[in-house]
């Protein structure tokens, strides 16, 4: 079901045997704050599926050709130009998908995010976690980061340049009050 949270409009689900670390209200509030802090348009919609390494490995394989579970994927529906530039942003993604507008009076969907919420939970209890990768923290903030990381990926960010890397992660732990 899909709820409401700032101005953008949530949806959550859980596949069965899946661990529950968080509320879907509080992933609902971690995604919203994520996507509404990277220029997303009010009234937008996005989706949240939190899953299992067997799922994420298959999307990963299918979407991305690499072997193995991965910890989020994104797929994101708007190009960058639907949202405001960022710092580190390469213009060139900016002016490949062109400029970008709204229908009038429709909500856009922003895109569906995947998380492997055992991947969150291995990381988080192996001392893997966190933006470094060698944090040990609990699993509930594992699944934060992971759900805010894809927020901002829907959203036209990546970390594939070192200055919008730096941009992305001091965001995220602005928007995670680790900052």
């Amino acid at each position: 079901m899909s709820e409401e949270v700032a101005g953008i409009w949530v949806e959550v689900v859980t596949r069965p045997d899946v661990p529950q670390l968080l509320s879907h209200a509080e992933c609902r509030a971690v995604l919203a704050a994520a996507v509404e802090a990277a220029g997303a348009p009010r009234g937008a919609t996005v989706s949240l599926t939190l899953s299992d390494d067997t799922e994420l490995a298959a999307l990963n394989a299918e979407h991305m050709g690499k072997d193995g579970p991965t910890d989020v994927l994104s797929f994101p529906l708007l190009p960058p130009s639907a949202f405001p530039p960022h710092p580190g942003q390469d213009p060139a993604v900016r002016e490949a998908a062109g400029p970008f507008a709204l229908p009038p009076g429709e909500a856009p969907h922003l895109g569906d995010i995947i998380v492997s919420v055992e991947r969150a939970i291995e990381q988080a209890e192996g001392g893997a976690g966190g933006q470094t990768s060698n944090l040990r923290w609990a699993p509930a903030d594992e699944l934060r980061l992971l759900i805010t990381h894809g927020g901002l990926h829907i959203c036209g960010w990546d970390h594939a340049d070192p200055v919008e890397r730096e941009a992305m992660r001091e965001l995220e732990r602005r928007l995670l009050g680790r900052t």
